[in-house]
């Protein structure tokens, strides 16, 4: 049996990446809602706060769908 050491490594560079990016993405999102909390009680915008937090869910979610999409196809 032959395992290919580079191929191997470089799946899980790529899935560290992507995994602390996703993470990161899915962390802004609730700053952002928490930003709105916040900017709510002290009587300021909230508009950018939450535009970027859904931003930031809806390309979690785009992730999560590519990457189902490329296990189902």
């Amino acid at each position: 049996m032959h395992i290919d050491w580079a191929a191997l490594g470089s799946v899980f560079g790529v899935s560290l990446v992507v995994t602390v990016a996703l993470v990161g993405l899915f962390t802004l999102g609730i700053v952002g809602l928490t930003k709105r909390e916040s900017a709510g009680a002290q009587g300021g915008s909230t508009a950018l706060a939450v535009t970027t937090a859904y931003a930031c869910f809806a390309a979690c979610a785009a992730a999560v769908g590519y990457g189902i999409y490329l296990i189902v196809a």
